[in-house]
């Protein structure tokens, strides 16, 4: 079988939860509006859920287009509306001190008080891009073979829920961890041509459960268990992240292949 598009995720707020898409536009950030926004610790420091796992219960909705942004907690109320932002701070983001603006209003407010941590709500400077590999990462891949196969190392009967990963497009129709030979290769995806730099290593976040972050699976253990001493740019590779040679459009369902 062709390998195919089989999901599209964004973090419109990176932490909260994933938004599933099917048609985007890619540029070479990425997905305009993916982690858009990001919050930060008492120490102005990135902060996610792999720390604050109740971030994954809110939901979030953004509207680029028409600068409005609102978040859906647990107990059904939403807040938000228009976006307003407050002059620039100097925030920590994995060791590089950027300049971002603060979103004001209640919304930082109400996720300190929902995951009982004090954290501030801020928008992505472009600078960032989306802020975790830099241009090099603007999207990620990873197979749908592949989360099947660390099913079967777990020795679950349950399908492994493949949002616990995070990653832009799910591709069916590979072999487990084929994803792993593009590196260096460029790879069209859709109407996207990317080009594969390297693999994605895995943090605690995926063990939590992608819907209330509550951790239920073994996920580093279980990857461990046959994936430590492979060859890789990071520790405990599951997907690869790729830099966006041209960009398109996407579609679930479009073709992927090198």
């Amino acid at each position: 079988m062709p390998a195919s598009v089989a999901w599209i995720s964004v973090a419109p707020v990176k932490g909260l939860r994933l938004a599933q898409r099917d048609e985007v536009l890619v540029d070479e950030a990425g997905i305009p509006g993916d982690r858009a926004f990001f919050l930060v610790d008492g120490a102005d420091r990135l902060v996610s859920a792999d720390r604050l796992g109740p971030l994954v219960a809110v939901v979030p909705a953004h509207d680029p287009a028409a600068g409005t942004l609102t978040l859906r907690f647990p107990d059904g109320h939403e807040l938000g509306g228009p976006v307003e932002l407050g002059e620039g701070e100097a925030v920590d983001i994995y060791g590089r001190r950027l300049d971002a603006r603060p979103v004001l209003g209640e919304l930082s407010a109400a996720l300190s008080e929902h995951c009982g941590s004090p954290v501030r709500l801020f928008a992505a400077p472009a600078e960032a891009n989306a802020l975790d590999r830099g241009p090099e990462g603007a999207v990620t891949l990873l197979s749908i073979a592949s989360i099947e196969r660390l099913r079967e190392q777990a020795g679950d009967s349950e399908p492994v829920d493949p949002r616990r990963f995070r990653m832009t497009f799910g591709v069916e129709g590979l072999e487990a961890h084929e994803e792993d030979t593009w590196l260096g290769s460029e790879v069209r995806v859709g109407g996207v041509l990317v080009r594969v730099a390297g693999n994605v290593g895995r943090c605690a976040l995926t063990t939590r459960n992608a819907d209330t972050g509550v951790v239920d699976f073994k996920t580093l253990h279980h990857l461990a268990a046959y994936r430590r001493e492979v060859e890789t740019t990071e520790p405990l590779p599951f997907g690869v992240y790729a830099e966006v040679v041209t960009p398109g459009r996407v579609r679930v369902g479009d073709p992927v292949g090198a």
